[in-house]
């Protein structure tokens, strides 16, 4: 799950939620959603349409990581983040009226560097959207745009692009399997009150592509996730955060797991195993854990930055070591970040997201 993963915060912000946002679960994605559309089991997902924006819920977003590298086996991570968040219910208004706030994120990471960048855009003006009849997610300049030859079951090709202030990147994605309904057929319970999104992803995405940093260009390849998700209410008011991994596991199997923590301690867990025919399945014992092992102090907090994950029924019991432990989003609401490498009875890549700390 990613509001970030996954942190919608740029329109909590915009609206003036301020200390209230603090009190409603993470970037206030516990603030109760009268007026805006539930999410209910059995929905009938239908594409390219549910590329596209849902306005009738209050936020959605459109995420890509990927894990890369370059000619000489170094690692970087890069990620590409659009967030839709309404500041009210009811029929769309035209121009500055409009009631949609867009914000978007993107980062690239190497094991001596972290980079961020950060813009915000409003609805209704061109400033920033995504169309499906020739797919394009944009914000400014930054686009996911489909090419020729795009498939809507598969999401792909797409190019992706950013820029910040001291770097960039453009990356093709390519995937030859259909994209993957997370949760319960793209029902992704959050709790057990009744929070819950629509969920899918990507995780077959193949990447290829330039990043730059620092004026210095370096081609690179790898593996990309692309989640998307939208909600009216994704959290309970006392779910203070998450902890969210997508891994890719040998042999083309992906898990993608996430932990929800509670004021009072107590944590849910979720998650789906997915083969490689695209087959998902959720994760669902008791027995599953996901334990913090080493801790990294970033700007006077300490956050979780390396894992032991347990999962008995599937034979799966890693270790998880960030690539860089410092990969903080210093955005409006900050979190953590970026890639990670696994070993031990499975070994591979992947991606984490911590907030709430």
């Amino acid at each position: 799950m990613k509001i970030s993963r996954r942190a919608f915060v740029g329109g909590a912000l915009a609206v003036g939620l301020g200390s209230r946002a603090h009190a409603q679960g993470f970037a206030g994605l516990g603030e109760t959603a009268d007026g805006f559309a539930p999410v209910v089991p059995g929905k009938n997902f239908v594409f390219p349409l549910d590329h596209g924006p849902h306005p009738e819920f209050r936020i959605e977003w459109w995420y890509v990581t990927a894990n890369l590298v370059d000619a000489a086996g170094t690692a970087h991570g890069a990620q590409w983040t659009l967030f839709r968040q309404a500041t009210r219910a009811g029929a769309q208004l035209e121009g500055w009226a409009n009631q949609q706030v867009w914000m978007g994120h993107a980062a690239v990471t190497r094991a001596d560097t972290h980079r961020y960048a950060e813009t915000f855009a409003r609805g209704g003006v061109g400033q920033a959207g995504v169309e499906t009849t020739r797919f394009i997610a944009w914000i400014d300049a930054w686009e996911m745009r489909a090419l020729d030859g795009f498939n809507a079951e598969r999401v792909a090709p797409l190019k992706l692009s950013a820029t910040g202030a001291d770097f960039s990147y453009e990356l093709r994605l390519d995937a030859e399997r259909a994209l993957v309904l997370q949760g319960e057929r793209g029902y992704s319970k959050k709790s057990d009150r009744g929070q819950a999104s629509y969920y899918y992803s990507q995780p077959f995405f193949k990447a290829a592509g330039r990043i730059v940093i620092d004026d210095r260009p370096v081609d690179v390849t790898g593996q990309a996730w692309m989640d998307r998700e939208w909600s009216s209410q994704p959290l309970a008011s006392d779910q203070t955060g998450w902890d969210w991994f997508s891994l890719h596991l040998p042999n083309d199997e992906k898990l993608m797991l996430y932990r929800l923590r509670q004021k009072d301690g107590h944590s849910n867990l979720f998650g789906n195993w997915i083969t490689p025919d695209g087959r998902s399945r959720e994760i669902a014992s008791s027995d599953n854990s996901i334990t913090p092992t080493v801790f990294t102090e970033i700007g006077g907090r300490k956050v979780p930055t390396s894992w032991r994950v347990e999962l008995p029924a599937r034979g799966l019991d890693i270790e998880t070591t960030p690539l860089n432990p410092k990969s903080w989003m210093g955005t409006s609401f900050s979190y953590w970040e970026g890639p990670i490498s696994f070993g031990g009875s499975h070994n591979g890549i992947g991606y984490l997201e911590l907030t709430g700390y």
